[in-house]
């Protein structure tokens, strides 16, 4: 199962992950990362390098974070969402929003 970004990126958008993924499988958008399941190889070489914590193995999923499977998949398909295979700089707000839960509502899909 592969690996996904969960709520906690959202605003923040750390790019950490990015330069560590062997498979370049992680897609951008306006505010948050996804990552591409047919191209994740469930290395979880990722999963430290977030600061948020918000990189989770799909199986492992728990009830709140189901819904960003789904997520990670459309937006992976999105052309809005292009690859991303260097590091960048967070969001300008990033440390604003680091310890935010509650930011479902404030996904951007397109720019």
């Amino acid at each position: 199962m592969p690996f996904i970004v969960t709520e906690p990126c959202i605003q923040c958008k750390y790019t950490d992950c990015v330069e560590v993924c062997p498979m370049d499988c992680f897609v951008e958008g306006p505010n948050f990362l996804a990552i591409d399941p047919d191209g994740c190889i469930d290395c979880s070489m990722c999963v430290s390098e977030c600061p948020v914590n918000a990189i989770v193995n799909a199986a492992e999923a728990d009830e709140a974070q189901q819904p960003y499977i789904a997520l990670n998949e459309e937006r992976a398909r999105d052309p809005r969402w292009p690859r991303i295979t260097r590091k960048k700089a967070p969001l300008p707000d990033h440390e604003k929003w680091k310890s935010v839960m509650a930011k479902k509502h404030l996904l951007l899909l397109t720019a």
